[in-house]
């Protein structure tokens, strides 16, 4: 696309912060994905997400973003520092993008580096979903850590898988659990793509019992997040759920992808003028900070945003005596009120 033609459309960006990854997409008129960005979050959010931004107007400074939407684990926090228009859960963001890749798309399959989730729809309406966010052993992070254990690129851990010829039996209802057993079996002598194959299947078994719970998974099924890359859980899924499973384009960048077609509608639908600071703002210095309020017995945790010296956002009250005062009125709070 020309400068010229850039400068006369309008583009949306969509941001996913999550634990493990910051995903940034921008999306023109016609929801096609023009960029997008995936980054190790590292514990980070702020630095990465202001990275990100600066990287994007690099490539992108001049263009006109006519509507920015957030999601992710961090979305409250993104969407203050970029101002965004909507600020979306991780449900409706995956919902949203997989609707516009496959309408008729009836289960989604999603794992991400700390957390799980599996979608039902019908008639492209979200009708029932469950979310894992406090057992290891479904997640990419407890294979990042597996693959780094046995010497193996994570990139490479499908395949190894694929050249099992027979996977031994993993207990993985526990991260603990599993590590403990597939040491057991290196010590009996089991062989490494069997030991990876039957790891891949015992995540795929975890995930559908603590998530799907006898429901029915119904076709077509698409599965995303980061881990869709592993052709060793793909393969288990498939064997277990006897129906192919699609991976998507966009698979690690879906949430970002969401939340930017969300932001579309939000535009078309009202009209408004974006909320948006500007690539640019990503160079201002942004602070956090947690305040233990000690008005009443609650002694509710308020987190703090600041940009330079300014207050621009508070959130984490019951009763909305922090969250109640935005960047205007805030600005003349001082160090150490909390009480």
């Amino acid at each position: 696309m020309q400068k010229e033609e850039r400068m006369m459309s309008e583009y949306f960006l969509g941001i996913d912060v999550g634990s493990v990854s910051t995903d940034l997409v921008i999306m023109d008129e016609k929801e096609k994905i023009l960029s997008k960005l995936y980054l190790r979050t590292r514990g980070d959010p702020i630095y990465v997400l202001t990275e990100s931004m600066k990287k994007f107007q690099q490539e992108f400074g001049g263009i006109s973003i006519a509507g920015v939407g957030t999601t992710g684990s961090g979305r409250q926090l993104a969407g203050v520092i970029v101002g965004a228009d909507i600020v979306k859960n991780e449900i409706t963001a995956h919902a949203a993008a997989s609707r516009k890749i496959m309408p008729e798309v009836r289960t989604i399959l999603e794992i991400g580096g700390q957390d799980s989730k599996i979608i039902f729809l019908k008639d492209g309406v979200v009708t029932d979903f469950a979310m894992n966010t406090v057992c290891a052993a479904g997640t990419g992070s407890f294979l990042d850590r597996q693959a780094e254990r046995l010497g193996i690129p994570i990139e490479r851990f499908g395949e190894y898988a694929l050249r099992s010829k027979n996977p031994t039996r993993i207990a993985g209802r526990c991260a603990v659990f599993a590590e403990s057993d597939m040491i057991h079996k290196q010590q009996m002598g089991y062989g490494e793509e069997d030991i990876i194959a039957g790891l891949c299947e015992a995540l795929v078994r975890n995930y559908l019992s603590n998530l799907a719970k006898c429901k029915e998974i119904d076709g077509p099924i698409m599965f995303q997040g980061g881990v869709a890359a592993n052709v060793g859980i793909v393969a288990a899924f498939e064997r277990m759920l006897g129906e192919s499973v699609i991976i998507p384009q966009y698979y690690d960048v879906m949430g970002a992808y969401g939340a930017a077609l969300l932001a579309r509608q939000n535009y078309q639908r009202t009209g408004k003028q974006t909320s948006f600071h500007g690539f640019s703002h990503a160079y201002h210095t942004f602070r956090t900070r947690s305040i233990e309020c000690k008005g009443c017995e609650n002694h509710c945790e308020v987190i703090e945003v600041r940009e330079n010296d300014t207050v621009m956002a508070r959130w984490g009250d019951r009763c909305g005596k922090w969250s109640g005062q935005n960047a205007a009125s805030a600005t003349a709070v001082k160090e150490g009120t909390a009480s």
